[in-house]
């Protein structure tokens, strides 16, 4: 299935190469660091150097397992990132001599406990688009704009896929025990690739029938949708872009429990005022699926492996959102926060309405 988009106009033309002059990412806590405590949390700035690189890199330098630095998530290689990591204080005095071709300790402070895997809030980033005409920059104002008011997809990037694309591939053979794989790291890795190759095709698949309820009369969607008259209709009266259907599973935002949708004008209000979002599926064990209409959809990208499921957020709201065109160099700067597990080359991508790599 070919990527659907959530927005509207037709593609726009620029250029977008991720480096570290024109992809900047600033890690944003979970939580501000006490000042105090065995833990030394510095913030790290680093260009082209993947997370796992640095903490390799550092730990090498002070002699010790890279399981000993904590950190909260992973940021892109190619890039400019600021992020942070913790090590026990009693390694301040050596790192106070460390020195590693772009890497920069920007600041440090003190935490009563170290860093862990998610304890993030979400990722400032400053992406810069080149070969920007006015046209293309009047679309991107509004493109940008809806975003802005209505949020947007949360796919997986081509990050996810490896340097082919094709990761998930491999991950499905490894969950259905047809290959197999002793490094559990990598398993892991290459399982997740395929939970999220078809969480991807069931959001796509989602995109296009809000394309369609948004362009076509119930009449002439009912059979092509399989759905109840009544139940498009409800959709066809929705103010929200993305349709919400009974049966689909939802969330508190940006943090709190699952529940069941059914249909209720509070619940399609709440979803208006961002206190509440759709989410997804990543197949697996123990992980709650949506029923109804909704779970017959979801169980077309439903698969049955030997790994942990989970919910995502289908639908995400950026905030902080800033555009700048600078029209003698063609470039358009933009700023903008995700919430954690969320991609800027995604933005990008609808924004763009077309694949950027």
């Amino acid at each position: 299935m070919d990527r659907f988009y959530s927005l509207g106009h037709s593609s726009i033309d620029f250029h977008f190469k991720q480096s570290p002059r024109d992809f900047v990412v600033e890690e944003i806590p979970l939580y501000e660091f006490s000042g105090e405590g065995e833990h030394l949390v510095l913030f790290v700035r680093k260009k082209n150097l993947s997370t796992l690189e640095l903490v390799s890199i550092i730990a090498r330098y002070l002699g010790i397992q890279n399981k000993e630095i904590g950190y909260a998530g992973l940021k892109d290689k190619n890039a400019m990132t600021k992020q942070y990591i913790s090590i026990h204080k009693k390694h301040e005095e050596a790192m106070e001599n460390f020195v590693y071709e772009g890497v920069k300790v920007v600041s440090k402070t003190y935490h009563n406990n170290k860093i862990k895997i998610g304890h993030l809030r979400g990722n400032r980033f400053y992406i810069n688009l080149k070969k920007v005409n006015p046209t293309s920059a009047q679309k991107i104002d509004e493109a940008l704009k809806s975003i802005s008011e209505f949020g947007m997809p949360n796919f997986f990037g081509y990050q996810r896929f490896g340097n082919d694309g094709d990761n998930h591939i491999d991950g499905e053979k490894i969950a259905k025990g047809e290959k197999k794989e002793r490094n559990p790291k990598i398993r892991k890795l290459l399982i997740s690739a395929y939970q999220s190759h078809l969480f991807n095709l069931w959001l796509s698949r989602r995109l296009e029938i809000n394309t369609l309820v948004k362009n076509f009369e119930v009449s002439e969607i009912e059979s092509v949708l399989n759905m109840p008259n009544d139940e498009v209709s409800k959709l066809k009266a929705q103010k929200h872009p993305f349709k919400l259907i009974t049966g689909d599973i939802m969330e508190h935002y940006p943090h709190g429990r699952l529940f069941d949708f059914e249909g209720a004008e509070e619940d399609l209000n709440r979803f208006l005022e961002r206190t509440i979002t759709a989410t997804g599926l990543l197949c697996g064990t123990k992980v709650k699926t949506s029923s109804g209409i909704a779970g017959t959809i979801e169980k077309e990208f439903d698969d049955e492996i030997n790994a942990e499921g989970a919910r995502r957020y289908a639908w995400i709201y950026p905030t902080e959102i800033e555009g700048r065109f600078k029209p003698i160099e063609a470039h358009y700067e933009m700023n903008f926060t995700l919430p954690k597990g969320s991609y800027a080359t995604v933005l990008i991508e609808e924004i763009a309405k077309r694949k950027i790599k």
